[in-house]
Order: structure tokens, then sequence, then C-alpha cells
């Protein structure tokens, strides 16, 4: 992937089975380069997604300590005061604060449930990486056996 200009006065490029060592070192040393390009784009891509996750389940945590301090004082506020119509204010207040931590229990493990699916590790670049190290020896170890 150079962007030279072929010499006119040189020779096709050879088959693979026929290109010197200099052609076949360039040749290993391109696709060496754009293959650890590819790779860093993906885990680029793969760890963007796994921030993306991780900053959901952070905002839910988030979202339910929030909620469980303002319903914790709305809830004080209103529904004690309407249930102390019917019942003991002390029942009315235990009442209210029960369902307030129940709702506020429910948020916070959704938010945990989101973060536990986090996984630090690029999964899709590491399987690639394996492959293609296999790739490599593969085809390092068929050289071999050619040449002997």
């Amino acid at each position: 992937m150079t962007n030279r200009v072929p010499d006119r006065a040189s020779s096709p490029p050879a088959p693979p089975n026929e290109a010197s060592v200099g052609e076949l070192m360039t040749r290993l040393s391109e696709q060496t380069s754009r293959l650890v390009r590819d790779e860093l784009a993906l885990a680029q891509v793969e760890l963007k997604n796994t921030a993306q996750q991780a900053g959901k389940g952070a905002g839910l945590l988030s979202g339910a300590g929030v909620l469980a301090l303002y319903g914790l004082g709305a809830a004080i506020a209103t529904a004690i005061i309407a249930l102390g119509l019917v019942l003991p204010l002390w029942l009315s207040a235990l009442i209210v604060t029960v369902i307030l931590f129940v709702a506020a229990g429910v948020a916070g493990l959704l938010g945990k449930k989101e973060v536990e699916q986090v996984s630090p590790t690029p999964q899709r670049t590491v399987e690639n990486v394996g492959r293609d190290v296999e790739h490599v020896q593969e085809a390092r170890h068929r050289d071999h056996t050619h040449r002997s």
C-alpha cells in the first residue's frame, strides 16, 4: 500500500512462489503494518462501546441514588401526611420509607447488572490477533516444510 510509482524499466512483480526475499520482506512489512493498524482500529471501537456501556450503568447507579434522596424527602413530606389521616404518623412514615427504598434497590440492581456486563478486554481484537498468530505460524511451518 505504498504510493510509489512502478519503474517502467523493471520487470513486472514475480509470482509469489518466484518472489525475491526482498520483495517478500516488503510484502510482509506492508501486510504486518496493515494488520496492526486494523487490529488497533478494532480495539478502539470495542473500547469505545465498552466505555459507553459502563457509562450507562454508572448513570443508572447515579440515578438510583438521586431517586432515593429525592424520593425520601418528597415522600416524607407528602405521603406521610396523607397516610397520617388514616394511620398513626409513625406507621405512615415507615410504609413510605420502605416503598422508597424498594424502588431505589430495584434501580440499583439494574445499574449493577449493567456495570457487571462490561468487559474490560476487547474480545474480538484478542480473538482476531490469536487467529492472525495461528495463520502466521501455520504459514511459517508450511514454508519450513516446503524448503526441506
